[in-house]
């Protein structure tokens, strides 16, 4: 395989065009769901490559546990530079560990305060806090999740933009967007190169909520008044990973998309046009390095399950 091998770390770099075009060009949950997915595999098959490279350049270390196999020359010559590459990998894979595992730990740890500040209160779908602090955010849990408002944010919303608040709310629980969230973020822990589309997934979700709030309340522009008024009072969401009506991002864009006539039905763009071209070209080829990714990865796998001898 050679250089080869080590695609799988450097492929992501190829999902920055799909990552702004799918966020500008596609329907906000068709490019929520594409770029979710494609960070995701390719960052599963970046955590697997990193594995494989720290074991193919430390099998040949003395005193290793692995198998004799694992540092036939056949298999070393698979990895350039394999001493290089498997000492590197060490302090790279446990700094993957890590970033993952403390963005899990973030996220049940805020969950589980989230809900323990609700104890007391009446199980509704919609939970108000006393708090001289604005905010407002879809708690997820149970069945279908709640919608925590504060008593200052609602005190800044007129009727009509508060239906907006909270049909925008609901729309995260519906959608479970805190998962899309959560996924976009892991897969940046795992590898640096997908932070754009980290960044991309949490906006899509959010245009992908005003949309719902838009159709439910019938008034785009009270959603847009409702955004901008919450953008300027709120302290955001407690967490990343949690999403909310101010949540950070590219506020002015949502609300410009508000004031404009809502997106076309279909969820792909024509191929006929010019955006719908970059889109779809964009796309095969992020696809397309997503599979050189994962081939790359396993074809290591096989090459070291390949020299394990049998029992």
């Amino acid at each position: 395989m050679g250089i080869f091998v080590f695609l799988p770390l450097v492929l992501p770099l190829t999902a920055w065009p799909i990552a702004r075009l799918g966020e500008q060009r596609l329907d906000p949950r068709t490019a929520t769901v594409l770029l979710t997915t494609v960070a995701a595999v390719m960052a599963l098959c970046s955590t697997v490559c990193l594995a494989l490279l720290m074991v193919v350049g430390t099998a040949q270390l003395p005193g290793n546990p692995l198998p004799d196999g694992w540092s036939d020359p056949e298999v070393r010559e698979s990895v350039p530079r394999h001493g290089v590459a498997g000492k590197a990998a060490i302090p790279a894979l446990l700094a993957v560990v890590a970033g993952c595992a403390g963005t899990l730990f973030r996220h049940r740890r805020v969950r589980r305060r989230a809900h323990r500040a609700l104890r007391g209160l009446p199980h509704t779908e919609v939970a108000v806090l006393p708090d001289s602090r604005a905010y407002a955010y879809a708690l997820p849990g149970g069945p279908y999740g709640r919608v925590v408002v504060s008593t200052a944010m609602l005190a800044c919303l007129a009727s009509r933009e508060r239906r907006a608040l909270f049909a925008h709310e609901r729309a995260h629980l519906r959608a479970r967007h805190h998962r899309y969230l959560l996924l976009a973020r892991l897969a940046a822990h795992a590898n640096p190169f997908l932070l754009p589309l980290r960044t991309a997934v949490a906006c899509t979700v959010e245009r992908w909520a005003d949309e719902e709030a838009a159709r439910t309340v019938g008034d785009r522009r009270a959603v847009a008044r409702a955004i901008g008024t919450a953008a300027l009072v709120s302290r955001g969401t407690p967490a990343p990973t949690l999403a909310g009506l101010a949540a950070p991002g590219p506020l002015p864009r949502r609300v410009a998309a508000l004031l404009g006539p809502p997106p076309a039905v279909r969820r792909w763009p024509s191929p006929f046009t010019t955006a719908g071209l970059a889109v779809w070209t964009a796309t095969t080829g992020t696809l397309l390095s997503a599979m050189s990714s994962a081939n790359s990865a396993f074809t290591l796998l096989l090459l070291l399950h390949a020299a394990t001898p049998l029992a």
